[in-house]
Order: C-alpha cells, then sequence, then structure tokens
C-alpha cells in the first residue's frame, strides 16, 4: 500500500507531516512521491494568506481527479484549511475521504485505515489540544538539517491573523520532550537543528510560569554531535537579555535572529495589534548589534494594512534603509475573514499594496547587496547542501542563512565534499543575495 504526502505551507505545517510519515512509516506502508502508484493521498494544507489558501485549493482538486481515475483509494486533507473550511471541502470536494485538523495528525494512521475501508468524515478536535508523539519523524529535509516545534499556537491576536483560530492558544511542548526530539534527530545525522513555533520566544511561560527559551538552548547545546541552533520568529518585544546573553555566550546558536516586526509606522502597529513602537524597535535592533556584533536580522513586512496611507509607507522605506536589515521579506496584506482587519476601514487597493510591497523588496535589494559586498575577503563556517550539476561547484549555507528563504554560499573547488559537511571558505565574490567562495586554506594569503 502506497501513500503519497503533499506537505504545503510553513515549516512548522512540515514537522506535522514529517511527524505523520513517522507514525505511519511503522505501519505497513511504503511513501512515493508519484501521485499515480498512490493508493493514499495526504494533502497537509495552508490558509495563512489568501495566495497559500488557493495553492491548497487546487491541490486537492488536482489530486482529487487521481480519486476520480481510481488510482487514489483514499484522499485525506489536513492542517489548516482543512480545520477552518472543513464543511466546505466535505460539501464541495466529495473525492475527498477524511478531513483532518491541526491538532489532531496523531491519529493520522486509524484516518487512513478507516478511509481504505470506507469510513470518511470530518476529524476535528479542539484546536488546543496539543499532541504529543514518540515515535520518531521521517525528516524530509536531506538528514543533516531539520525544524524541531517547541510550541503550538499564538495568543498574540494580531489583527490580521487567522492562527490562534486554526491552531489555538500558546502552548509550550515539555522541555524534555523537546531534547528527547533533539537528542534522536542528532542521533540519526542531523547537525543543524532549527527551532520554530509561531513565537518561539514565549516558550515555557505557560507550563513553567517564565521564559524558558534561554534555559532550553543552554540544554540543548549540550547535546553532543549537534553543530548549529537557529532560532527564528522570535517577537522582538520578547527578547530578553538572558536571551542575548545565551546567543553571545554559546557557540552553537547561530548568530541569527528571525523578528518578524510588519511595519514601522506607529499608527499602523496600533491598528495591527502589535506590541511595539517604532522607536522600541529600533532599541531593540540597536541592543543586538551592540551586544552581538555579527548577528544577521531578518524579518518580514506588510504592505497595504488597511488604513495605511503613502506617508505610513514612506516611513517604513525609511525605516528599512536606515536599519539596514541583513534578509527580509515583505507579503502585500491579505484580508482574512473572520480577523478585525478584513473588517476595517479604508482597504488598500490590491495593485498598490503589491506596488509598495516591490518597492520595499527593490530597496532591500539594494541594502542586501551592499551587505554581501562587504563579506568579500571573510572567512565564514558554511555547511554544504549539495554539489552544483555538471560543475566544480557546492551549495553551502552559513550562519547567516536560513534554508529556503535566505541565500546561498556557491564554492568553487575540485575537492570531493559531502552533503552536511563544514568547511571553511573565503569569500571571493557576492550577488545580491548570495555569496561565492572558495575552501579557505589557513596557509596560504
Amino acid at each position: 500500500m502506497k501513500i503519497m504526502f503533499v506537505s504545503l505551507g510553513c515549516d512548522k505545517n512540515l514537522v506535522d507531516t514529517e511527524t505523520m510519515l513517522g507514525l505511519l512509516s511503522k505501519e505497513r506502508f511504503e511513501f512515493t512521491n508519484d501521485e499515480s502508484e498512490a493508493d493514499v493521498i495526504v494533502i497537509n494544507t495552508c490558509c495563512f494568506i489568501n495566495d497559500a489558501k488557493q495553492e491548497s485549493i487546487d491541490t486537492i482538486l488536482e489530486m482529487a481527479e487521481y480519486k476520480n481515475s481510481g488510482t487514489c483509494k483514499a484522499l485525506i486533507v489536513t492542517g489548516c484549511l482543512a480545520q477552518r473550511y472543513k464543511q466546505e471541502i466535505i460539501d464541495e470536494i466529495p473525492q475527498v475521504d477524511v478531513v483532518m485538523g491541526t491538532s489532531n495528525y496523531d491519529e493520522i494512521v486509524d484516518a487512513v485505515n478507516g478511509a481504505l475501508e470506507g469510513k470518511g468524515g470530518v476529524n476535528i478536535e479542539d484546536a488546543d489540544r496539543l499532541p504529543l508523539v514518540n515515535e520518531k519523524r521521517v525528516i524530509t529535509t536531506g538528514g543533516h538539517y531539520a525544524y524541531l516545534k517547541i510550541a503550538e499556537g499564538c495568543n498574540k491576536h494580531c489583527t490580521y491573523c487567522i492562527i490562534p483560530k486554526i491552531r489555538g492558544e500558546y502552548r509550550s511542548i515539555p522541555m524534555d520532550f523537546v531534547l528527547k526530539q533533539a537528542e534522536e534527530m542528532v542521533q540519526e545525522g542531523v547537525k543543524e537543528i532549527i527551532l520554530v513555533a509561531q513565537e518561539t520566544s514565549m516558550y515555557g511561560i505557560d507550563i513553567y510560569g517564565r521564559k524558558m527559551l534561554p534555559e532550553l538552548l543552554r540544554k540543548m547545546c549540550q547535546i553532543s554531535g549537534l553543530y548549529w541552533i537557529r532560532i527564528m520568529y522570535c517577537y522582538p518585544e520578547e527578547i530578553t537579555d538572558d536571551l542575548i546573553q545565551v546567543i553571545k555566550e554559546q557557540p552553537k546558536i547561530c548568530n541569527y535572529l528571525d523578528l518578524p516586526i510588519q511595519h514601522a509606522s506607529d499608527e499602523v502597529l496600533k491598528r495591527m495589534g502589535r506590541k511595539m513602537t517604532k522607536s522600541q524597535l529600533v532599541d531593540v535592533i540597536g541592543k543586538l548589534r551592540r551586544e552581538i556584533p555579527d548577528i544577521c536580522l531578518r524579518t518580514t513586512l506588510i504592505t497595504g494594512f488597511p488604513g495605511e496611507n503613502k506617508e505610513q509607507h514612506e516611513e517604513m522605506m525609511e525605516f528599512v534603509d536606515e536599519m539596514e536589515f541583513d534578509r527580509l521579506g515583505v507579503f502585500a496584506y491579505s484580508a482574512e475573514e473572520d480577523t478585525p482587519a478584513a473588517n476595517m476601514p479604508n482597504q488598500v487597493d490590491d495593485e498598490l499594496k503589491e506596488d509598495w510591497r516591490d518597492e520595499l523588496m527593490e530597496l532591500q535589494q539594494e541594502v542586501s547587496f551592499d551587505k554581501a559586498q562587504t563579506m568579500v575577503g571573510s572567512v565564514l563556517t558554511v555547511m554544504v547542501e549539495g554539489k552544483v550539476a555538471d560543475e566544480n561547484a557546492y551549495i553551502a549555507r552559513s550562519y547567516r542563512d536560513a534554508p529556503d528563504v535566505d541565500g546561498y554560499v556557491f564554492i568553487n573547488t575540485d575537492e570531493e565534499l559531502m552533503s552536511g559537511d563544514f568547511v571553511k571558505v573565503k569569500i571571493t565574490g557576492a550577488l545580491e543575495y548570495d555569496l561565492i567562495g572558495e575552501i579557505y586554506d589557513e596557509f596560504t594569503k
């Protein structure tokens, strides 16, 4: 019996997919990437913004054709879109056998077996439930790096965001469980662990009564064979001196932080329900750079939030120009039903949102290129990702590069390298987002 998984959306969703793969791997099933030979197709969906929602719907409809042709015996839809639009999926796409929510992926084996026996339907539980699965995940990221989810849900309730309704309130995963997972991953060959959650900086507050991310990091640093720890989705208002200190003192922790700030206008930030002002953001960013001079800062912004005007857009442009973020992503605002922002007056025209997004990305491209140029002549430790086809070159990442969202370091060398190898590279050239280098030989100048 062959199963195919399609995992859409964020890296937190990917962790859920890998957990389901781990549970199914203990059964009689084998996995395939070919939908035409799959007996069972499972789609783990996303619906964070309109584009993600549309991708999920299109994927379900595409896979439903294999149910029509008879090659697929069971079609299962899980994840965020399923949690939010369960009834619509059942009513409008009859080829779907089972709809599962965001908090019951641990029941995937029963769902698959039930679907094959003709027992379909909706399997949605309370979004605040927290599954803890002891089975080892099936790592799908190549084996040398992996994501580790340390919490689920969110309490921030930003006015544009639907996540608390479909992922529930903030629930930390117990530290012992997280550390056990981390140790198992390293035993399987993982060298870089990337910590993810809707918000990593609040880890532990709900079960330990205080922020425990620094303590978790210190304990993870004791794991033998783990080389890099990377922290994603760290809200700036929750960054403590203790967290800064642990990043400074622990060499395994990458000097890299993802800080989602969304905007720089105080008025817009207030309407978004964000907790910081522009001046406070400047202070946090300044402190991080003073304390950790080589820190790489990534952020995300939203353009065209309801009520945003040209002056506020220009304020954000100036902010980006002044702050010189190392990495930056921009989303055009997406009005999500059942969120306060969707009902706000003065919705911004779609074309204008996209124009503002493009302007910010053009500016950031200049910033990124200038920053990349400053790296020429430096020596970086990088992790090899793979070989460039038909060339004596390899793709790698430095501490400054998170997978899939940041750039790469291209290594020109005749040496044979393996994925997961760590090597020192002298940077010889720079593009907008990528660096070029060669194997560093400390005995040559």
